[in-house]
């Protein structure tokens, strides 16, 4: 399944701290937790959305109300908290593994169907809200080479993500196809 996880930050005293600390503590402790595959970072290149979205491979909700996943990962922003906003997750239906999206690359997340997506050549993966928010209830995703971005970067309700991490993998489970 696809965990998200969005929200903007409002003190940008302190951003780049937080932002290091999502990027290089938060996210290697979630991909530790069992259950968790993949986990990778973005930052929004358009305006309309949080400016930060993470995006996960998981199991399923279990992983998230497990104790393994509230000691390791979960939580921890007591710090920033105060500074977050905008803050929304949610669990779409199994697509496989997330897309390692690459520097070269954009993320590309409409809500309104997968035709903008399929105009732009794009090949898009439909996610369905099982759990959680269930807000926007569906989804397509895809990757853009960012090469492409400036002729499609102005389509509405099109969301480009820039990767601010690679996406980081728990080869436990990638390589035994498991999380046990």
């Amino acid at each position: 399944m696809i965990y998200t996880v969005e929200c903007s930050f409002a003190d940008p005293n302190s951003e780049a701290e937080w932002n290091d600390f999502y990027s290089l503590e938060k996210l290697p402790a979630l991909i530790s937790v069992t259950g968790f595959h993949t986990s990778q970072r973005f930052r929004a290149i358009t305006d309309g959305c949080p400016v930060y979205l993470a995006v996960h491979t998981i199991d399923g909700l279990d992983v998230l109300t497990g104790d393994e996943y509230r000691q390791n990962g979960g939580g921890n922003f007591a710090r920033w908290q105060q500074h977050i906003t905008d803050w929304h997750r949610n669990l779409y239906s199994d697509i496989g593994l997330a897309p390692a999206v690459n520097a070269d690359e954009l993320l590309v997340l409409c809500a309104s169907g997968p035709e903008p997506l399929i105009q732009m050549g794009l090949e898009p993966l439909a996610m369905q809200a099982v759990a959680l928010e269930k807000f926007p209830e569906r989804r397509w995703l895809a990757t853009l080479p960012r090469r492409n971005a400036q002729r499609v970067a102005r389509l509405e309700g099109l969301y480009f993500y820039s990767p601010m991490t690679e996406q980081l993998t728990n080869t436990r489970t990638i390589s035994t196809g498991t999380s046990k």
